[in-house]
């Protein structure tokens, strides 16, 4: 397979409708995407948490997991290596290293992830951050909105705590940090009263973020959900509480393309928030029928989102991905996913949205569906494998036997290690 030429080829085709391909891969190498370091311990962290709660599960056995820090960073990095592009990783407050004795959640400082940073200097790669609000004693019954006032004290200092960490983040690594904040409280069943718990979270929220932190250091986004596991009937953060609550205090709006009904488009959504903000940030993952947390795969949901990106400009949206499964290869997981993100923005990038666009407004509805069409079998693959070669990765499924012997290398004898 002469990799050169096929690329070559489809750079004509693409030239035709009046798209450049070399600009196209340029985008998408100056697109940087967050991989989240949960998918590579089934959210466990570092603090020795027996279980998840917050309607997080991560389901399957599938051996090799990472248990300490060092295994996880060894894992995160294989991954990065077959993925191409320079892109960031996203944390969780849990993924704190403690060398001393360790400190509860609202005790974390920007030391305890000390090593965390020198693990991104040597990758080259900024840090993106996430406090926890879940798998706590303390997050049994509510967090933010609990009413329990030392409850919501300790998880007001915790994020507190964040907001220092992420600017130290960001101090050291030269880039804004990104911290996202999102809770699992609610209720399973019909609430008696729906205003009070929001009331309570609003005065958290307003007492984390009086603590005075550097905006230009620290994004801070916030993150609603539908509902989860034991919160069928009732989130307290939801859509419509955190785009009011962002809006009002200069925040950006986090969109999970799982946290929504199953009709909804989460595409649909950033054409309309971002003629009203300046950013929005992004969780991408797979939904099956509810928010499941599937492996992002190359799909006609992801393809959408990836066009509206292409279409506000990849600068105005932060993208991460948030998917964890336990059922697979937890490095093919990433791969998989980071792989399949890339590959609809290469897609979107190599879209001629001006002419689209053009008969759109003729109203020329014919020509524009056949064009649509017409692009589908356009050889995005040519161009994909050409990106891939030049940034020294793996072509198609070539990575995949780098993961089969880093199983059979390292994450086999994992198992026996920690016995």
């Amino acid at each position: 397979m002469n990799i050169t030429y096929r690329y070559q080829s489809a750079r004509e085709q693409y030239a035709r409708l009046g798209v450049d391909a070399d600009a196209a891969m340029e985008k998408l190498l100056q697109t940087p995407i967050s991989l989240h370091c949960w998918q590579g311990d089934d959210v466990q962290g570092f603090e020795g948490s027996a279980c998840l709660d917050g309607g997080i599960q991560a389901t399957g056995d599938y051996p090799g997991r990472a248990k300490t820090p060092r295994e996880l960073m060894a894992d995160m990095e294989f991954a990065l290596n077959l993925i191409p592009g320079r892109h960031r990783i996203n944390l969780h407050a849990s993924y704190a290293v403690f060398t001393d004795t360790p400190v509860d959640r609202d005790k974390l400082e920007p030391r305890h992830f000390a090593p965390w940073v020198q693990f991104a200097k040597r990758l080259g790669v900024g840090i993106d951050f996430n406090p926890t609000f879940f798998a706590h004693p303390k997050a049994a019954k509510a967090t933010l909105s609990s009413e329990d006032e030392d409850t919501r004290a300790f998880w007001i200092r915790h994020g507190v705590a964040c907001l220092r960490i992420s600017e130290y983040f960001a101090r050291e690594l030269g880039t804004p940090c990104t911290m996202n904040i999102w809770i699992p409280d609610g209720f399973k069943d019909t609430p008696a009263d729906r205003t009070a718990p929001r009331a309570r979270l609003k005065d958290s929220l307003d007492q984390i973020l009086s603590c005075g932190y550097n905006r230009e250091l620290v994004r801070v986004t916030v993150e609603s959900k539908v509902f989860g596991i034991g919160l069928e009937s009732y989130t307290v953060g939801s859509q419509e509480f955190y785009l009011n609550y962002a809006a009002k205090n200069n925040l950006l709006c986090l969109l999970d393309s799982g946290h929504f009904h199953p009709t909804e488009m989460v595409a649909d959504k950033l054409s309309s928030m971002l003629l009203f903000q300046d950013q929005v940030a992004l969780h991408v993952s797979r939904p099956v029928r509810w928010d499941s947390d599937h492996v992002v795969i190359f799909d006609d949901t992801v393809r959408q989102i990836a066009r509206e990106i292409a279409i506000a400009g990849p600068q105005r949206v932060i993208l991460a991905l948030d998917f964890f499964d336990a059922s697979i290869n937890r490095i093919a997981a990433w791969v998989i996913g980071m792989r399949s993100m890339q590959k609809a923005l290469l897609e979107a990038y190599l879209t001629p949205f001006d002419t689209l666009a053009r008969l759109q407004d003729q109203r020329d509805f014919t020509q524009l569906l056949m064009l649509q069409e017409e692009l589908k079998t356009y050889p995005l693959g040519d161009v994909w494998d050409y990106f891939c070669q030049e940034n020294a990765v793996p072509v198609r499924e070539d990575w995949y036997s780098k993961v089969k012997g880093y199983e059979q290398d390292v994450l086999s004898k994992r198992e026996s290690q920690h016995c």
